[in-house]
């Protein structure tokens, strides 16, 4: 008895050249085209609130971690400078 292959059987094995290459692209931007449509996109003001967050964390970890090497870099010389 010859067991009926599953759709990711069939996914997983090679295809017959170009026009089974070109099937697959066809259902990959298929496929892509369902999943973008079950995506639920942030609005125009989360969007902005969550860019505004992100850019102020970036501003505030900049001046955070150039203090700190700012703060290593003057350790670092008080240790390496002879006679101080």
């Amino acid at each position: 008895m010859a067991a009926k292959q599953t759709k990711d059987q069939e996914l997983s094995q090679p295809s017959g050249g170009i026009s089974g290459k070109i099937t697959e692209i066809k259902e990959f931007f298929e496929e892509s085209k369902a999943e973008i449509k079950k995506v639920t996109w942030p609005t125009k003001k989360e969007a902005r609130v969550t860019s505004i967050a992100v850019l102020v964390l970036v501003v505030i970890m900049s001046v955070f971690l150039g203090v700190v090497d700012l703060g290593l870099t003057k350790i670092i010389e008080i240790i390496l400078t002879p006679g101080a």
